[in-house]
């Protein structure tokens, strides 16, 4: 379990960093085409080592808290694939990881890694939107005869559409931080505060936010 210090840490490492990217002026287009004052790489995570020693080992605390019986790490392509093998080494456990589709040459694997049937899996996913990627691997490890216990993220913007999707299944998820916690630390900035009020319409009804900012 996260506590709301932990949290808040995180959430100042992803803005230190330049993780995070606010620009309600000229907002950026996630691949759905949803227009958003606020864009969220942890991609970058990577290139910090003191950041990303940080991200990881709390990764791993907290599977070892939620997950005490995983035997198997699985990351996300593409996002999640790094964060997972560094948690899976913290953990000394098996890691596999698994494509957005089949690939169509060789073997025409979907997960890349050994898994037996009957193990244990967490998915890693570097953040949580509409949930559809994360939990369409999951149903893909599934599929091959493992049992997902859950799902850790880096960030969630607890949308809307996340949270549906999830309630429709059965895999627990926790994440480092979150956008309520990501907006509270960035505004203490005094160069963003300014950004509160369009941060929290955006929040509130992404898609109408979306229309009234699209060229």
């Amino acid at each position: 379990m996260t506590t709301n210090q932990s949290r808040q840490a995180i959430a100042d490492i992803l803005l230190e960093i330049g993780a995070v990217s606010l620009n309600p002026t000229q907002p950026f287009t996630w691949a759905s085409g949803l227009k958003t004052p606020i864009y969220c790489d942890n991609r970058l995570i990577m290139s910090h080592p003191q950041a990303r020693t940080t991200v990881e080992q709390t990764l791993a605390d907290l599977i070892q808290s939620e997950f005490p019986n995983v035997d198997v790490i699985a990351g996300t392509a593409t996002a999640g694939i790094p964060h997972a093998a560094i948690v899976a080494h913290l953990l000394n456990k098996p890691m596999i990881y698994v494509r957005s589709s089949a690939k169509g040459h060789g073997k025409q694997n979907a997960i890349e890694g050994h898994l037996a049937a009957g193990q244990t899996v967490v998915m890693i996913e570097d953040l949580i939107s509409t949930g559809g990627s994360v939990i369409q691997a999951a149903e893909t490890v599934q599929a091959a005869g493992g049992e997902v216990l859950g799902v850790c993220a880096i960030f969630n913007y607890l949308l809307a559409k996340g949270k549906d999707a999830f309630a429709a299944v059965d895999y627990p998820l926790h994440t480092l931080t979150d956008y309520q916690v990501l907006v509270e630390q960035a505004v203490q900035n005094e160069s963003l505060a300014a950004y509160r009020e369009t941060l929290e319409q955006w929040y509130q009804d992404p898609q109408s936010w979306s229309a009234q900012h699209t060229n």
